[in-house]
């Protein structure tokens, strides 16, 4: 089997949903009360599509503005972007339009669409801010688990075609002897935390904050 390792960011402002997002996927569990993400959460995820296994390397940024300084050294040799935005707040939008400053798949999230009636930021606006840089649009709702896998199954299929181009120097690609079969599926989710390296301590002198996940996901027909 084809085995895809690709660097993941989600980005965006403090609030949009971030985490839950990929708790949501990581763990098929949702919270009203997880804390502010200090400095960055890493977790990994499995998904086999067809002839490919796609292993997803997430970094879940913080939307803080006091770590924004830190988003580059986060999404440095990253091959996929989640840009996730509130729809109920038009900030959320604007703030996330200076995340990314590299190429790379990009996909762009409105968020927390299950308070449709609060909603701020029209679909037509963000599907057309979307196309201007060239991402892709999803909306989703983390508290009904709504939308989500189709995000991640997008950014998964993205790094599958830049796995084909010559010029991606930094996603892995290698071929994999063993198969997952239905009965190996897993899914863990545990705590640890990290210390930054000797560069990121520079730019910020706390400890790393960091959830660790890693899931199977079955295979998937594209």
């Amino acid at each position: 089997m084809r085995t895809i390792e690709g660097k993941i960011v989600v980005l965006g402002a403090q609030g949009v949903g971030k985490t839950s997002m990929v708790v949501r996927y990581i763990g098929k569990m949702f919270s009203h009360h997880i804390s502010p993400t200090i400095g960055a959460s890493f977790f990994t995820c499995k998904i086999n599509i067809e002839d490919s296994r796609v292993k997803l390397q997430v970094w879940d940024t913080a939307g803080q503005e006091r770590f924004r300084s830190m988003a580059p050294m986060y999404y440095r040799n990253a091959n996929a972007a989640l840009l996730v935005f509130d729809i109920t707040q038009y900030d959320s939008l604007t703030s996330v339009k200076s995340w990314v400053k590299e190429p790379m798949v990009l996909c762009l999230v409105g968020n927390k669409c299950d308070l449709e009636v609060e909603r701020q930021v029209s679909k037509d606006e963000a599907l057309q801010y979307a196309c201007s840089i060239g991402a892709t649009y999803f909306e989703s709702s983390a508290l009904h688990d709504q939308g989500i896998e189709e995000v991640f199954l997008n950014v998964a299929l993205g790094l599958i075609r830049l796995s084909h181009e010559t010029l991606c120097s930094s996603l892995r690609v290698y071929d994999s002897i063993s198969s997952l079969s239905p009965s190996n599926l897993s899914s863990e989710i545990s705590r640890s935390r990290f210390n930054l390296t000797s560069d990121e301590n520079n730019a910020c002198e706390e400890k790393a904050d960091a959830i660790h996940a890693e899931t199977e996901k079955p295979s998937l027909c594209c």
